[in-house]
């Protein structure tokens, strides 16, 4: 295994990989691209977001900052304004899956309620520096072997784009996502299973969205003291727990709003408001519209 490489490296002018360029005219957000073995690419961002699978070789993984050893086996996610590149390049094979996570709406599913989800997605690229890297999913050869049977699938469906092609790509894709999730949460470093800690808390929160939260519990349940767990879960989530809790409870609310005939009031209680009042200040403030009003406006569109 390659050593990490501690160098801070000079920030170099980027590219920005455009969607237009890398996904059909037809508009699906999902695209693969294959390297075998992978090329000089130059230091680029993207207006998307990419799950990399390392499948053979290796080499240094640049961030514009700081670079890490990647290995056979390695599986990491590039959010669309982190800017990287691939150096010291050994025979380095991988396969990028393209998305576009405002598309797929992936947070519609009970994808929320794995914590690897939370981990994979959205903690390990926030930490990765802190945590150099170590944090990494590496999947086992078997592990391996079943994620690339299902990414031959979707890489057919793309290619082919017959008739049901969306439904079946996104399904390959979703089962991608779903496998490494899995696959996150049982590994065994313990910087890994320090950011499934708190994936966990953030699992509960949103499975359970619609009860009164313990700030304590949820901290028990990350191992982290109240201050620290508030801390961490602000600088992963970019909200603090009490913000993301209003937000998964006003987003139920307006999906209740859209599909049922329920008052306001009684909406309000099922997503775990206990003052109506305080419901509807919140919903406008985050959606910019009073209850009534959404609904009235969705009843208009139909």
């Amino acid at each position: 295994m390659l050593p990490f490489i501690s160098t801070i490296l000079p920030v170099m002018p980027h590219a920005i990989l455009k969607r237009k360029d890398w996904f059909r005219p037809d508009g699906f957000p999902i695209a693969i691209e294959r390297r075998d073995p992978q090329e000089p690419f130059g230091l680029h961002a993207h207006e998307f977001a990419e799950i990399v699978i390392i499948t053979a070789g290796r080499g240094t993984h640049v961030t514009g900052k700081e670079s890490y050893p990647l290995n056979t086996g390695d599986v990491f996610v590039i959010g669309g304004s982190r800017q990287h590149d691939y150096h010291s390049m050994e025979r380095l094979c991988l396969v990028n899956i393209l998305f576009q996570p405002d598309k797929l709406n992936m947070r519609d599913y009970d994808l929320r309620t794995l914590p690897g989800y939370h981990a994979l997605f959205i903690l390990e690229p926030a930490w990765r520096q802190r945590h150099q890297f170590n944090s990494r999913l590496r999947l086992t050869p078997q592990e391996l072997s079943i994620l690339m049977a299902t990414v031959d699938k979707l890489e057919e469906e793309l290619r082919t784009r017959a008739d049901g092609f969306k439904f079946m790509a996104t399904a390959a894709f979703m089962q991608i996502v779903g496998h490494l999730s899995r696959c996150f949460a049982k590994a065994k470093n313990p910087d890994s299973r320090a950011l499934l800690r708190i994936g966990e808390a953030i699992s509960h929160l949103e499975a359970n969205f619609q009860e009164p939260i313990d700030l304590d519990q949820l901290a028990k349940t990350a191992h982290m003291s109240k201050r620290n767990f508030m801390r961490n879960f602000q600088a992963a989530m970019g909200n603090s727990p009490i913000a993301h809790l209003v937000q998964l409870r006003v987003n139920r609310a307006a999906s209740l709003l859209r599909r049922t005939e329920h008052s306001v009031t009684e909406i309000a209680f099922q997503v775990g408001f206990s003052d109506s009042n305080y419901f509807a200040r919140q919903f406008r403030k985050l959606l910019g519209v009073t209850p009534s009003d959404y609904r009235q406006q969705h009843n208009r569109l139909g």
